[in-house]
């Protein structure tokens, strides 16, 4: 199953496809863009749905969803210790899905304004020259390959972005992201799948699926369930690998005021950095805010993080060496520091049928960590494509094989019954 904005889902507040009395009914468990982006395909590909969340959008308690960096990036050059290599392909496949909508999504000024969703310079700077890292290499030949726009490669970069030489970047490459003021889509996608015909219901669901599926299912009227959880997806999926890490923002005013206005993300990723300390994360949310990052703290679970905590003092700092003029930086007043738990698991991300339970109708969609944006329409596309199969009574299959696998085996699922 591909998925193309206009021709399978429509960012329009109506579905592309009217469901019937008759449609199926699908309960999907998560009010975060996993499980909104997974409600929205499932809404236009005719099913009706239902989504069950303990919290919604709001700025008091902020989402995970809402924290998030929400800058698109291509998935890691390299398979570290819990990315499984399955599981960096389909993230690629699922990344450049999610691309291409949001970019569609941005080139509408209406849409874009609404939903907060725009491209930007995103530049990623190496610390060697990328010749002397094959798995970067690879990355790059990947990426330019892969039909992002606006790519560009040259040291040149650093000088124009004014980045301070003596921090030891020597070589740099650009191109057009999907970056997200997440407060903003996050609304807007709530009020979509609403206006589309989701049926919103605020309540915490305990336990594990497998047992408890036969009663939810029959409490809800519901055909199918779709499990979009974080790290709720520990209890809900009796899946003891999913683990938190910790990260931090801190929001500052990006006017042009105080230092120069920065109008492009950028970064020095993990997978780039000498250390795992060194990652540099700066990403304008809006027109005045710029974030400032980042941190990875795994197992860690308490939000008890501030402005002065040492981790994040050093983050500054960090980030202050590598752009000059960041030091003059104001936080924003308003909501100067963001901070949350990113919903690791040990194999990474797992788009699955529940496979514990002959028949079962249960799809899993969770483990994304720091990547929730990047990969949410690629994986809500397959999410779709598990819910068909569920209802066709096809067996349950292990995520190791590919939804493209089963394409070339001849099999391909028309929408709902309606």
């Amino acid at each position: 199953m591909t998925l193309t904005l206009w021709k399978d889902i429509s960012p329009m507040g109506q579905p592309l496809r009217q469901p019937s009395s008759k449609s199926p009914h699908v309960l999907i468990i998560g009010g975060g863009v996993t499980g909104l982006i997974s409600a929205w395909v499932l809404l236009d590909k005719g099913y009706r749905v239902t989504v069950v969340s303990s919290a919604w959008v709001n700025d008091e308690q902020r989402l995970t969803s809402q924290i998030a960096g929400a800058l698109w990036e291509f998935p890691p050059a390299v398979c570290g210790q819990h990315t499984d290599k399955i599981s960096l392909a389909h993230s690629k496949h699922w990344s450049m899905t999610a691309y291409h909508i949001w970019d569609g999504i941005a080139s509408i000024p209406a849409l874009s304004e609404a939903s907060g969703v725009r491209m930007m310079p995103s530049d990623f700077f190496f610390p060697e020259p990328v010749e002397s890292d094959k798995a970067q290499v690879s990355k790059m030949t990947e990426i330019m390959a892969s039909g992002v726009r606006g790519f560009y490669r040259g040291a040149d970069i650093i000088d124009e972005r004014g980045i301070d030489p003596s921090y030891g970047a020597v070589d740099a490459y650009e191109l057009l992201a999907p970056v997200i003021d997440t407060d903003k889509a996050m609304v807007w996608l709530t009020e979509l799948v609403e206006s589309k015909g989701a049926n919103l219901v605020t309540e915490t669901i305990r336990g594990d699926l497998v047992e408890i599926e036969d009663g939810l299912r029959a409490r809800f009227e519901a055909d199918a369930i779709v499990n979009c959880t974080g790290l709720q997806a520990q209890e809900l999926a009796g899946d003891e690998s999913v683990y938190p890490i910790r990260g931090g923002l801190i929001r500052v005013i990006n006017d042009g005021t105080d230092f120069p206005k920065i109008e492009a993300a950028l970064t020095i990723t993990a997978d780039a950095a000498h250390s795992a300390n060194e990652i540099i994360f700066l990403v304008p949310r809006n027109d005045n805010i710029l974030l400032i990052g980042g941190i990875t703290e795994p197992h860690e679970w308490n939000l008890d993080l501030n402005l002065n905590t040492p981790i994040i003092r050093r983050m500054r700092e960090r980030c202050e060496r590598f752009l000059p003029g960041l030091e003059n930086a104001r936080v924003d007043p308003e909501y100067p520091f963001a901070q949350g738990l990113r919903p690791f698991r040990g194999q990474n991300v797992r788009v699955e049928r529940e496979l514990r339970r002959t028949g079962s109708r249960i799809v899993h969609s969770y483990g994304h960590g720091g990547a929730g944006w990047s990969l949410s329409f690629g994986c809500a596309r397959d999410v779709a494509t598990l819910v068909d199969e569920a209802l066709e009574g096809v067996p349950a299959r292990p995520m190791s094989e590919t939804a493209f696998e089963r394409k070339a085996a001849g099999f391909q699922r028309p929408g709902p019954r309606r």
